[in-house]
């Protein structure tokens, strides 16, 4: 008999704090009870046949079943460089101004690895992907919040332009310990494309402190007219101080491969290089080759067009579910996710609710109620506040509506059971 104490092996203090997140306590319970899933942003329908033929055909590449340079395959960046040169008004240089990475996740934390000193600070804008505070964080970095905040009567249907951010609450919490500043646009979950006006505020504050600023950017095929994405990185004195982050998965349609990639100035890109290549090494070789084909083909098959008409079809489909189901809401200008004011959801005081539900904000207690009792799933956006910020998303919710139509005809059907618990 072994003589050892048992004992548990502490955790470090990186992990130590993390909570349960919203991601493990949702769609577990849509599985649970069979509910409509239109929580996470994962989409529940293939991707276009060319896409899947492209990673077919990878894997009949005998080079594909080996290492790729940390940099990427050669093929995929010169396709990324082929693709988003136009696009950033410049010549992209594929040896030094590209690299793939492991999801735009594992481009995140390795830009915050390669940047971050301890202490150093990170201006994030409200609400944010949840997944930065852990980059942050497990690289030492401290976050520092500044909200975008609706302006105008929000129990009534609204725009996301009119989602703002206050410039001089952002100037405000610059101090000399500011490293970086985090940006997304087409924004999750508001749904904002912020104008080349309100990027020019954001750009000035920028190089006014000399900080890096990380352009989130990974829908940035998804906007729908009369709106344009436009790139921060553009903007006179940015594309030496802008890294900019994108995703095949959201692009086209396939999350589960996990391939991203960045684009900046060389000198950027090789401290982002140097941290990627220590965290991954480097990022599966088939996918980034079919990922270069898609690209390649979606250049002259009118891939992006089409993939807007039909999310403009299905963020129509939704946006008449909540009109009937008697939500407010905020439409989208991009991405997939719809904000739902549900202030006037009356959830019966009695309702009981698991602990891990209780001792959070009033969203929460909204979605778990709705899952249980409407059928439908959708996600509380307090989880993308600080704790300090949560309540300004206390009578809100996000739908995804990256789902088949039969899915979003399910949920717009169940939908309809608020109408009983909604105060008028």
């Amino acid at each position: 008999m072994s003589s050892y104490a048992k004992t548990s092996i502490k955790k470090s203090d990186k992990v130590a704090h993390f909570q349960q997140d919203v991601w493990s306590i949702f769609t577990p319970l849509a599985a649970q009870l069979n509910a409509i899933n239109l929580g996470q942003g994962f989409m529940n329908f293939p991707p276009e046949e060319f896409i899947k033929e492209a990673a077919r055909n990878a894997i009949s590449i005998d080079e594909c079943h080996q290492y790729s340079h940390p940099k990427g395959r050669l093929h995929t960046r010169q396709a990324l460089a082929k693709t988003y040169g136009p696009l950033f008004n410049r010549t992209l240089d594929p040896e030094s101004e590209i690299i793939t990475t492991a999801g735009a996740n594992e481009g995140l934390y390795s830009i915050f690895a390669g940047f971050i000193n301890e202490g150093n600070e990170v201006i994030l804008i409200e609400p944010f992907f949840d997944q930065y505070i852990s980059n942050i964080t497990m690289n030492g970095g401290v976050p520092v919040y500044v909200p975008l905040k609706p302006y105008g009567d929000a129990s009534k249907i609204m725009s996301s332009r009119d989602w703002k951010l206050d410039i001089n609450e952002l100037r405000s919490k610059v101090t000399p310990k500011t490293k970086l500043i985090v940006f997304n646009t087409p924004h999750n979950p508001v749904g904002k494309v912020f104008s080349k006006e309100e990027m020019e505020e954001i750009a000035q504050v920028a190089r006014e402190f000399n900080l890096l600023l990380v352009s989130d950017e990974v829908y940035d095929r998804l906007y729908y007219k009369p709106d344009v994405h436009e790139r921060i990185a553009n903007l006179p004195g940015m594309w030496e101080r802008t890294i900019t982050v994108g995703s095949g998965g959201k692009t086209f349609g396939t999350t589960g491969w996990r391939v991203g990639w960045l684009i900046g100035h060389k000198e950027l890109i090789a401290t982002a290089l140097a941290a990627h290549t220590r965290v991954v090494f480097c990022v599966n070789s088939p996918l980034q080759e079919a990922l270069a084909v898609s690209l390649e083909c979606a250049e002259t098959n009118d891939y992006y067009e089409n993939n807007i008409a039909k999310y403009e079809a299905k963020r129509e489909k939704l946006c008449t579910a909540l009109s009937d189901a008697g939500l407010p809401y905020t439409i989208p200008q991009g991405s997939y996710f719809i904000l739902a004011n549900s202030a006037k959801i009356q959830v019966p005081e009695d309702y009981e609710f698991p602990e891990i539900i209780k001792k959070r904000p009033r969203d929460f207690k909204v979605c778990y109620w709705m899952a249980k009792e409407i059928g439908v799933v959708a996600i509380p956006p307090s989880e993308f506040y600080c704790e300090e910020n949560r309540y300004l998303a206390k009578d809100y919710v996000r739908f995804a509506f990256c789902k088949t139509d039969e899915t979003l005809d399910a949920a717009a059907k169940a939908l309809l059971k608020l109408r009983n618990y909604i105060k008028q």
